[in-house]
């Protein structure tokens, strides 16, 4: 018999797993934060908003690295921390926020994990602002900031379906070797509009076999024709260039990515190549997503799809309400037009939303929980009353 579970149900039933694992992971001592919150309001005005202070979470004896026994100082080039490279910016800041606490609760070793932090030279919070926002939020986080110059992409950069993806941080992740300390070898790169909610060292374990620069999860059911325009299917060479492969698509938001390999086949300048055909010949309309599957569809190291539960943001147009794929779940994705901390500031999230919001350190949602129901319920008779959550 198939037990069926109506989605508040399964959402709370999830929610309060998210809530609690924490507690049995190897290695983590948490370390309630205090109960104050910080702000910045940069010179022209624009309001970051207030978040409160994330809990400390700290290694157990069982944790071991190379830098945390050279007197608590934490190099960027340790190859035997996790690698961990995210964009950020005034915009997606909170995502960004949600995602660190996330990696960090979940983390068998906290410490062991390395954020590289990519910021726009020209984000209405200067990189310097952001930066000092993460560390009062995260005090003893390890991270890096790194300047992204726009200028370096904006002008190959083609309209898209939806504006969002013309922004220039959408194309960092083409630049992470040129961007990153040259002695970073490997990285895992993420987008800020997801959770993890699992070890992120089972993901960072990922062996890229053969001579593979990537490993990503793959969707080979789906249609990658619809990724590229009539024009570069009627174009009598530009098909060819997935001759002797067997393309599938895949997410450039979760990406294991080697990146001495990257940096000796110039792959930044492959990805270029194509963004330059694009601007005379319109073959793609998805923003920096079709330059990756062009160069690297077919010779993927294909990662477990519960590492990417994406497409939970909806398509690109509505930003309609997903539910999960069949399967366990890692790392969730709101892919797409719409964002939980959007939906759920205007009082219409998905269900799905609710699992993002435990890791939310923004300030204000504190005050917006205290009107609203538990993870969607309007009342706890209506939780009780729901005989298939027992």
């Amino acid at each position: 018999m198939r037990l069926r579970f109506p989605m508040k149900s399964a959402v709370l039933a999830f929610a309060i797993f998210l809530v609690f694992i924490p507690l049995f992971s190897v290695g983590i001592r948490m370390i309630p934060g205090r109960l104050t919150a910080v702000s910045a309001t940069v010179g022209n005005g624009f309001d970051l908003g207030s978040f409160v202070e994330a809990p400390e979470y700290r290694n157990g004896k069982e944790c071991v690295s190379q830098s945390l026994n050279r007197e608590n100082f934490v190099s960027s080039c340790d190859a035997s921390l996790v690698h961990v490279a995210m964009t950020l910016d005034s915009e997606y800041l909170r995502g960004s926020i949600a995602a660190v606490h996330s990696m960090l609760r979940h983390a068998s070793c906290p410490e062991n994990v390395f954020f590289h932090l990519i910021a726009a030279e020209f984000d209405p919070a200067s990189p310097r602002v952001l930066s000092q926002l993460v560390r009062s939020t995260f005090p003893s986080l390890n991270f890096k900031v790194y300047i992204f110059r726009e200028d370096t992409v904006i002008n190959l950069i083609s309209s898209s379906i939806r504006q969002a993806l013309e922004n220039p941080l959408n194309y960092a992740r083409n630049y992470l070797g040129d961007i990153l300390d040259p002695c970073v070898d490997r990285v895992i790169y993420l987008d800020s509009d997801i959770i993890v909610v699992d070890d992120i060292t089972k993901l960072w374990n990922t062996s890229l076999t053969g001579s593979r620069i990537i490993g990503a999860p793959e969707y080979c059911h789906a249609n990658f024709t619809k990724y590229f325009t009539s024009g570069f299917w009627s174009d009598p060479a530009l098909p060819g260039f997935f001759s002797g492969r067997k393309p599938c698509y895949f997410n450039t938001g979760v990406m294991v990515m080697d990146l001495v390999r990257w940096r000796e086949g110039n792959y930044r300048e492959k990805l270029e190549t194509w963004m330059q055909i694009q601007k005379k010949k319109r073959i793609y309309d998805l923003g920096s997503l079709p330059p990756f599957l062009l160069v690297f569809a077919g010779n993927v190291e294909a990662i477990d799809h519960r590492w990417n539960q994406h497409g939970l943001g909806g398509d690109n147009v509505r930003g309609s309400c997903r539910s999960l794929h069949k399967g366990p779940v890692s790392l969730l994705h709101w892919s797409g037009k719409g964002k939980p901390w959007v939906r759920l500031d205007e009082k219409r999230p998905c269900p799905l939303d609710h699992l993002w919001e435990p890791y939310d350190l923004y300030e204000h949602k504190i005050e917006r929980a205290k009107d609203q129901s538990l993870f969607g319920f309007s009342s706890l008779s209506e939780l009780t009353e729901d005989s298939s959550f027992f």
